[in-house]
């Protein structure tokens, strides 16, 4: 597999040398001379100088035959150039983009960048990992269609507490589909009644995550 990363700081320089390791064919795009001349000593001719966002030096590279290209530089505007280059000019069958601002995440896809790598979203995940116990952890988010699908705690002091699932202020958009309580597993109806202990799957639009944590745990 031929892949392509842009940007020669330590994401990208430490990606390439992975690749490498794994046999892929890889050469990584740097614009910094001294960047470069270091990536070349520890990695061999693996490195080429130029600006990923110019479409001469992505044609150098041979981005036509790529399989894959990976923008890494510390600049989101660029890596959305270059992976938009690769895809739009190039025909690359996948391009993947770091980001920087979690809130690019979204005109990313928008824009048809195959997949984005957050190093915020995913320190997040890791915290929510170790965070209190009656707290609301993420699962699985669908941003392409606004949806997550999150783990939460029923806390004894919940207005849940004692009430059919029929008769709780669930926002509309949010679904509760598996109670686990004392290690079994319930799919609840309208008639189930929530206990102070409960695990709580649900499924719930972005936006009403707020209202659901409050009614399961305050």
């Amino acid at each position: 597999m031929y892949i392509i990363v842009v940007g020669g700081g330590k994401v990208g320089f430490y990606l390439g040398k992975e690749l490498v390791n794994q046999g892929h064919e890889v050469l990584v795009i740097e614009k910094d001379k001294r960047k470069s001349e270091l990536i070349a000593e520890e990695l061999g001719s693996v490195v080429l100088r130029g600006d990923g966002c110019e479409a001469s030096t992505m044609a150098d590279a041979g981005t036509n035959r790529a399989d894959v290209v990976v923008a890494v530089t510390g600049d989101d505007e660029d890596n959305l150039v270059i992976c938009q280059m690769a895809k739009r000019k190039f025909n690359v069958p996948r391009t993947i983009a770091r980001i920087n601002n979690p809130k690019n995440e979204r005109i990313f896809k928008l824009l048809g960048i195959d997949a984005t790598v957050s190093s915020t979203d995913v320190i997040l995940a890791h915290i929510e990992e170790e965070i209190p116990e009656y707290t609301l952890v993420h699962l699985l988010k669908l941003k392409q269609a606004n949806i997550e699908i999150v783990d939460a705690k029923v806390a004894p002091t919940s207005q849940a507490i004692g009430k059919p699932i029929k008769d709780l202020p669930l926002p509309k958009d949010a679904t509760l589909f598996l109670v686990i309580r004392g290690g079994d597993a319930i799919l609840p109806t309208g008639q189930t009644i929530l206990a102070a202990g409960d695990e709580v799957i649900a499924l719930t639009k972005i936006e009403s995550e707020d209202t659901l944590r409050r009614l399961l745990m305050d």
